[in-house]
């Protein structure tokens, strides 16, 4: 990585990470940590351990004690596979779906906030350039 590239590589985790901060009474208001709303976030595209762990780039172990707590929050439900019996299927319940919901909803209102300070071509080419940047190298 060039020093251009740390710098601008930096830069991007501090606006995420200031999204984050801002959003966090937001999060903590429904009785969410953050990671944990990562993963709420993602039971919906991957609805099994391994794959969130794969996904977000977690570690399984943290992904199984995060399941566990969203579990015991009554945000997620274990269910059998029915086409493998030995895995479960995490499936969002109902207060699950809503504080996702509401969490997603805080994480774009602050992000927007930001947005709200470049103009919209600007914000086009933002787009561009990021699903650019996570194209898989050929």
């Amino acid at each position: 990585m060039t020093v251009e590239g740390a710098q601008l590589w930096t830069l991007n985790q501090r606006l995420l990470s200031a999204v984050m901060d801002a959003c966090s009474g937001d999060l903590a208001e429904l009785g969410l940590e953050t990671k944990e709303f990562f993963v709420l976030a993602e039971v919906a595209a991957s609805p099994y351990p391994a794959e969130i762990a794969a996904a977000l780039m977690l570690p399984k172990a943290s992904v199984t004690v995060y399941v566990r707590n969203l579990v015991a929050k009554g945000f997620l439900r274990r269910e059998i596979d029915d086409a493998d019996l030995r895995r479960h299927r995490l499936m969002l319940t109902a207060e699950g779906e809503e504080a996702r919901d509401r969490a997603l909803s805080a994480l774009a209102t602050e992000y927007d906030c930001r947005l709200a300070r470049i103009t919209p071509k600007d914000r086009t080419e933002l787009r561009r350039i990021l699903q650019e940047m996570l194209m898989s190298p050929e």
